[in-house]
This record gives structure tokens, sequence and C-alpha cells, in this order.
């Protein structure tokens, strides 16, 4: 149910153009506009996996033999890593299923085909939960970056896009304290930049598309006894 219910978030973050501080692996998002999966995509998440496979594959050539094989390999089964690391069988009943010299390429290739779609249950239920907001067939016509941006937007706080948004109050862009204000953001670093999006309006990222902010930057002056300061927020609105 609970996979279900971030399809929900993911479709009403690309509703609403609101995005998500989501972190998935690449093979998910690629899962999830129904790309198929390659083992490049599985070197991409766990690279010493497939290295040890690779190994036992070709463990040949490191002058292993049959009588020797066991002695080198520390599996006696048909059992694998998982992602979240746990040995688990990679095939109905491997507990029982000896690894042997003679079908290593066989298990080999069942681990893979294991851990390549060993989430298929769970993107099933993102995807289901995702179509009761959004056309989830249109999904397919994305690429799988595409489709991480819609949801997420840009890891990458711009101050040249909040250049773009801004709205200025009680004060223009020449002033010397709008001035100060821009420098210190791009000294900052996109970490920082973060967490002052989130002080100011509650959010990490912006929309991938500019033209998607719904909502201006604002920069407004206000005048204290000791002088002035800048009160700085999002205000509802579409840009012109």
């Amino acid at each position: 149910m609970q996979f279900k219910f971030l399809g929900i978030l993911m479709g009403v973050a690309i509703r609403t153009k609101k995005p998500l501080d989501l972190h998935l692996a690449p093979l998910v998002w690629k899962q999830l506009c129904c790309v198929p999966l390659t083992l490049e995509d599985l070197e991409e998440v766990d690279l010493l996996y497939v290295q040890t496979l690779n190994s036992i594959l070709h463990i040949e050539d490191s002058g292993i033999t049959e009588e020797s094989f066991h002695e080198m390999i520390p599996l006696d089964s048909f059992i694998g890593q998982s992602a979240d690391g746990k040995m688990v069988p990679i095939i109905p009943g491997g507990n029982s299923i000896p690894l042997t010299f003679s079908n290593r390429k066989e298990y080999v290739e069942r681990a893979i085909e294991y851990r390549l779609h060993e989430m298929d249950r769970q993107v099933a239920a993102v995807r289901e939960g995702m179509s009761w907001i959004v056309p989830v067939p249109l999904l397919s016509l994305l690429t799988a970056k595409q489709l991480e941006q819609m949801v997420c937007g840009m890891p990458e706080i711009s101050v040249e896009v909040l250049k773009k948004v801004v709205r200025y109050r009680e004060v223009d862009e020449q002033h010397q304290l709008v001035q100060w204000f821009w420098h210190t953001l791009e000294e900052f670093s996109n970490e920082e930049r973060v967490l002052f999006m989130r002080f100011v309006s509650g959010r990490s990222r912006l929309p991938a598309n500019t033209a998607d902010i719904s909502q201006r930057f604002q920069i407004m002056k206000v005048d204290r006894v000791i002088g002035s300061s800048l009160f700085l927020g999002w205000a509802e609105g579409v840009l012109s």
C-alpha cells in the first residue's frame, strides 16, 4: 500500500508541478517508463555484485577447476544478494539447488534476472498509484530522466532561475541590500541554497521548467528603526 501511496504523491507532483525531493535508483525510473533493464543498469547501482558474478562465470580464467570450485566460492546453492543486501533464493527452491562448476553460467544468468526484476511488483504498485492522478500510458513516451525531472524537479537551485521569477516590492534590483543578497546567494553551495529554499518556502526543489513555477520569489524591503532589511518569501501569482 505504501508504494501505491508513493505513486499518488508522484502523480500529484507532476500534476501540480510541485517537485518532490525524492531519491530513487536510475533503474527504477526506467522501469516506471517501461524501459527494459540491462546489465549496465545493474552495474550502475551495484557494480561490486556484477563483478562478483562475472568472476564466478569466468572463474576458469583464474585456474579454478571443478575440484577446487567450492574451495574458492562460498556459495553452495542458488542463492544471491538482493538489493537490500540479504541473501535470498534467486529462483523458487533455490536453497535446495546446488551451485556447481558446471551450472555456474545458469546461476549467474538467474542471479542477474532476479536483481533486474526484484522490484517489479513494487514498481507496478507505484504506477497504479500514479494512474489515479495522471495518464500512466503516457509515461512510456518519456525517458527516465524526463520523468525524474517532472517528479523531482532540478537538484540544483539556480540563482539565475530565482532572478527570473523574482518580484521586488518597495525596493529594486539596484538597491545595495539586494545586491548583497544575490552576491551572498551566489557564493552559497547548492546544499546551502537548498537550506535557504526550505527556510523561505518550505520547498527544496524547483520545477525543471521555469514556466512551471506558479509563484514568484518575492523580495520586499522592510524599514525598521535601526535601518532597513529584506523580507524574503514566495507570493502567489502566475508569472508574466
